[in-house]
């Protein structure tokens, strides 16, 4: 009998044991959504260290309790398309509920520094492509150095309208090889930003990353449905797996097309995927190719269309060639809401918020893109469930990724052991305030978000000096 009750009571020490384990932090009462295992209820979630290590309907312990009861806990939003990648756009993308933003279509050049002057020093989790147009306006330029000539310099525009020869070719690809061992996540190749770029280099390209078992992000060339098919053919003919960016503004009237195009190649084991973003309008440099020579038959668009970020105003002929020389961000008006939905509606599609660098006035999509998906399109217009629009701003995302990025593995899930990237919202209250008119501004309704397990934003506020943001690294330097 003693035996029996020395082992009772061992029993009883055991269990209150485990029930007062202090976690470093404990989300009470909140509704717990994770996209992949499809868990939708109320539950609390115990965080230790940068990992989730609980998750359960009793009662949990912990140095930081946060009453969440009323809102969805989420895993944290995944932008796979970001240009503004300094902690001023991070501000807003946290309070937007994203934490981790990667510039893909474009890449960063010298990654491997890059990478290393971000460390310990960024509120969201952060990486990037290797940039193909860098890498060929690298090896152009070196070329012209060895050949004696003065008339370019580093980084001259006039790189994007001039072709490679073989030896700037092979240059670029081991260029490109070598920001892939520093980190790169792919290959970003805009092509639309450089016609100098032939069908044999670009081709190129999509084997070199075949070879190497990476992936090309993609800005097509303008033409619509023509283009995306262009792209598609050179993933499917090369084996190179492909994501098309944006492709609300890449396919305009055509979307419907671009999206059974992509579809069915999903279906017959094509490994290509694509992106939007929730907005009527697009934004880029007007200096750019884009606005070369016929712009406004291929946009179906014409001056007042395009709004001046610096200033706020509609463009006239006359302004558009004052600021093209001069050089500057525009927003492009042109685009549709019905192609906006149907794109958002499709299964395939994931959302990119393709986030400009700060500019008081700069496109809401750098500061409104998941809260303007979340307050407008689902619960406003009902265009999406709440669990499908998640599906495509964390789980789509995260698995795309995997396989050039293993760590990505624990990312977009709301699961035991995964990484503890958490956004906490009010799904009656949430929606972006940043506008075309006022400019940029907090989104509304996103409480709470941690990144690796620390908050860095609190009871709707940002929490200073902490920087808990990682890098997301190709699998070449796992």
């Amino acid at each position: 009998m003693k035996n029996l009750a020395l082992l009772l009571l061992c029993l009883v020490v055991i269990e209150a044991t485990a029930q007062s384990t202090d976690y470093d932090i404990v989300l009470e009462n909140g509704r717990v959504m994770d996209p992949e295992t499809g868990l939708d209820a109320v539950r609390n979630v115990g965080i230790s260290g940068n990992r989730i290590a609980e998750i359960t309907s009793g009662p949990l312990s912990g140095k930081v309790m946060i009453d969440v009861t009323n809102l969805v806990v989420s895993p944290g939003f995944i932008d796979p398309h970001v240009h503004g990648m300094t902690n001023k756009e991070h501000e807003y993308q946290a309070h937007d509920g994203v934490t981790t933003a990667l510039e893909l279509e474009g890449g960063i050049e010298n990654i491997g520094t890059w990478l290393a002057a971000q460390r310990n020093k960024t509120i969201i989790n952060y990486g990037a492509s290797a940039s193909h147009p860098w890498a060929r306006a690298e090896m152009m330029y070196e070329n012209s150095q060895a050949k004696g000539s003065r008339d370019l310099e580093r980084g001259s525009n006039k790189f994007n309208y001039m072709p490679v020869n073989a030896t700037e070719m092979q240059g670029t690809l081991n260029l490109l090889d070598k920001e892939l061992n520093s980190g790169a996540l792919g290959i970003g190749v805009p092509i639309g930003y450089y016609p100098g770029a032939t069908r044999e280099e670009v081709y190129n390209v999509y084997e070199f990353a075949a070879a190497r078992k990476t992936m090309i992000f993609t800005h097509v060339r303008e033409g619509k449905a023509m283009a995306i098919q262009q792209a598609i053919a050179d993933a499917a003919t090369t084996g190179a797996a492909l994501h098309i960016v944006h492709l609300n503004s890449m396919s305009l009237d055509e979307i419907g097309l671009t999206l059974r195009m992509i579809a069915n190649a999903q279906k017959r084991g094509l490994n290509i995927t694509t992106e939007l973003y929730p907005y009527t309008a697009g934004s880029t440099s007007l200096e750019s190719a884009i606005f070369d020579e016929g712009w406004q038959q291929r946009l179906g668009i014409t001056y007042k269309d395009l709004q001046w970020v610096e200033t706020g105003e509609r463009l006239t002929e006359e302004t558009f060639t004052l600021y093209r020389k001069k050089g500057g961000v525009i927003i492009l008006h042109s685009m549709r809401p019905e192609w906006i939905e149907a794109g958002m509606q499709s299964p395939i599609t994931m959302i990119g918020s393709d986030g400009m660098p700060y500019s008081r006035l700069a496109h809401p999509r750098t500061a409104g893109t998941y809260a303007r998906i979340l307050g407008y399109y689902v619960r406003d217009r009902k265009t999406l469930t709440l669990m499908e629009a998640l599906r495509k701003m964390t789980i789509m995302p995260a698995q795309r990724l995997e396989a050039i990025s293993p760590m990505m593995g624990r990312k977009g899930r709301l699961q035991v052991g995964a990484d503890a990237d958490i956004a906490i919202f009010d799904p009656k209250t949430i929606i972006d305030k940043a506008t075309f008119e006022g400019g940029l501004k907090f989104s509304e309704g996103i409480h709470h978000v941690l990144v690796n397990g620390v908050l860095v934003v609190r009871d709707a506020k940002t929490v200073e000096k902490a920087f808990p943001g990682q890098p997301i690294l190709g699998k070449y330097r796992q």
